[in-house]
């Protein structure tokens, strides 16, 4: 999202691999720190397979992007395609509306790895629970102090983040590779296919990114070459550091040490071959990761409610900018405090999955909006394989499920929380919109 803005002003085009660093920052921003143990707890030695598996429905939804990107050519992003897929406004202003909720949700995410990792490191027990939501607490105000202000990183700055966070992380899995015990992964299979497509379901939040991809297409070089390159080499490159990174994990770490580390699992995995300084190194990754995302998510979803706002879909004070920086203040602020409740009152569990659970919703949409316009995107000469998005909806829908029945198995009250949150969003959505005609 800076790039976009940077270029814009600059009267510059973001070339193919600016694009990919986008895509890939945006999805390895602090999932794969967190979300690791929840995963491997679930699919045992198998957890590759289930971000593998998260991989396939991330490309086959990415693909979706893509069509209905060229089509419609738009900032607007999700929102945008949902408005021309559906006749009645009210779905696209609830897709909007949870896709607003899914970044709150992915920003906690980010905010709660970063306590994580950072309470890990700073405190001899790695368990301060006060540590932890003062530097979750912390980095978000920091951020919206930076975003309310307009400054942000350059494009290449932003471009060199990914490269050294992508370069610690096959570092990593590189070496970690030589290390790995045979009786940690063998055999692959050991916790059923259940356990895969649960994990991979639970995890899904890792793949949340690349649909920024095509909020670029305006400022991007050759957008009918390198939009769809562009969502395929990030998904594609994220799927290897993630299979990697997860084979590493779980060829290093016995399942009691897994369940015992937990949310910073990937730190400790470092330490049988690197020593004090992979926990240190892998520490520092996540931290840098998850800072950069969470200011990019910030950015990016304070002008989605503005977008909102201005569709008459949230109401007009989101709308509302600094004359100073035209700066979306309101939205900030809002979105800001909303991340700080949840982080301060969810669990991982809870986050995790919330924010699993509202992007698989939100990509079946996607895949269906693509599916119900695949007349216009054959207009555009895009029409080859137009059963795909059809595949990727039934894949979302049936993670979801699979998300679902794990939840009511395991946590109801994470069930319950879910739950809640949607039904609040639809009944806020559905005042508005009635009070508004």
């Amino acid at each position: 999202m800076t790039q976009t803005a940077n270029t814009a002003n600059n009267g510059e085009k973001l070339t193919l691999k600016e694009v990919i660093a986008m895509g890939i920052g945006g999805m390895v921003g602090g999932g794969i720190f967190s979300v690791l143990g929840l995963a491997i707890a679930q699919a045992g030695h198998a957890a590759p397979i289930a971000f593998a598996l998260g991989g396939i429905i991330a490309l086959l939804t990415g693909l979706s992007y893509a069509r209905l990107g060229l089509v419609f050519q738009s900032s607007g992003g999700s929102f945008t395609f949902l408005e021309h897929a559906f006749k009645n406004q009210n779905i696209a202003a609830i897709g909007g509306w949870l896709l607003l909720v899914g970044y709150v949700g992915t920003m906690s995410l980010y905010a709660y790895t970063f306590g994580v990792y950072g309470s890990a490191m700073l405190a001899s027990d790695g368990n301060s629970a006060a540590m932890h939501h003062l530097l979750e607490s912390a980095v978000m105000l920091s951020f919206l102090g930076i975003n309310l202000y307009g400054i942000k990183a350059s494009g290449n700055s932003e471009l060199l983040i990914v490269t050294i966070k992508m370069i610690i992380l096959f570092l990593f899995a590189g070496i970690g590779l030589f290390y790995i015990k045979a009786d940690h992964v063998l055999p692959v299979i050991n916790q059923g296919v259940g356990g895969i497509v649960m994990g991979a379901a639970l995890i899904f939040v890792a793949y949340e990114g690349f649909e920024l991809i095509p909020n670029a297409i305006n400022d991007m070089e050759a957008p009918e070459k390198n939009l769809e390159r562009a969502i395929v080499w990030a998904i594609a490159v994220t799927i290897a550091v993630y299979v990697l990174v997860s084979l590493v994990a779980v060829g290093n770490l016995t399942p009691d040490e897994i369940t015992k580390y937990g949310e910073y699992a990937l730190a400790m995995a470092a330490k049988p071959f690197l020593g004090e300084s992979g926990f240190l190194l892998i520490g520092l990754a996540a931290l840098f990761s998850t800072a950069s995302a969470i200011n990019a998510t910030m950015f990016g979803t304070a002008r989605l409610g503005m977008v909102m706002a201005s569709n008459q879909a949230l109401p007009k004070a989101f709308g509302f900018r600094r004359k100073q920086n035209n700066i979306p203040w309101v939205s900030l602020v809002v979105i800001t405090l909303a991340t700080l409740v949840f982080i301060n009152l969810a669990n991982l569990t809870i986050i995790s999955s919330f924010a699993s659970s509202t992007f698989l919703l939100i990509f079946a949409l996607i895949n269906l909006s693509a599916w119900r316009l695949r007349h216009r995107i054959a207009e555009r000469g895009l029409s080859r394989a137009s059963h795909l998005p059809l595949i990727g909806m039934l894949l979302s829908l049936l993670s979801w499920l699979a998300l679902m029945v794990y939840l009511w198995q395991t946590a109801k009250h994470t069930l319950i929380w879910i739950a809640l949150i949607y039904f609040l969003v639809i009944m806020t959505e559905l005042l508005i919109c009635k009070r508004q005609q």
